[in-house]
């Protein structure tokens, strides 16, 4: 291993590490804690060296985004593998969104609330928030019915699950009810196509 390359697997090590504290910070204390100073105290390097890889907390913010849509899109994909029908497959898909919320407060605030740098809905969105949308859209585009725009089901779709997610952890809808709006929201939202029967079938 040359100079050069072990130079930049030490950098891509410290990398992940400010990313990986900044993260396990935010869950425990939420981002109002989570500083350059008190980062660059937990991975015992200098606020210099930390700068050096993110210009300040936004672009860590933005850092911790991508690893959790990452996470997200695998989780999402994971979920509806088991359904064998497309009522199983979005009701999986939204248990497995809201779950990851729940699981994952602060790294969800990181990818939907708070200012990270990212670009959504763009042509330079990049790629791991791409690839999270593109989970939810493989889904529901079998049941965003005739004459729907998939992406903008899928829109509207992520937005309902967004506001079960935020409303849910705030504390303002009573949890008891939570599996009851989910299925709510899959037998209204989720309109299973049915063929046309005056419809010929190529």
């Amino acid at each position: 291993m040359s100079v050069q390359q072990r130079k930049e697997r030490e950098r891509a090590v410290r990398e992940r590490l400010i990313v990986a504290t900044a993260r396990e910070l935010a869950e425990q204390q939420g981002w109002d804690a989570v500083t350059t100073r008190r980062l660059a105290e937990r991975i015992e390097y200098s606020q210099p060296v930390l700068y050096s890889h993110f210009r300040g907390k936004r672009e860590i913010i933005g850092a911790v985004a991508l690893e959790g849509a990452a996470e997200m899109a695998v989780a999402l994909r994971a979920a509806t593998t088991t359904a064998n029908d497309p009522r199983g497959r979005v009701t999986a898909l939204a248990r497995a969104y809201l779950d990851f919320a729940e699981r994952n407060p602060a790294v969800y605030d990181a990818m939907f609330s708070l200012d990270g740098g990212l670009a959504f809905a763009h042509e330079d969105t990049p790629e791991p928030l791409k690839d999270a949308f593109a989970a939810l859209l493989e889904c529901l585009t079998e049941v965003a019915g005739d004459g729907v725009h998939p992406a903008l089901f899928t829109e509207t779709f992520w937005a309902s699950l967004h506001g079960l997610a935020t409303l849910t952890r705030a504390g303002r809808l009573p949890p008891e009810d939570a599996e009851r709006r989910l299925e709510l929201l899959v037998d209204r939202l989720a309109v299973l196509r049915r063929p046309d029967p005056g419809r010929r079938v190529p």
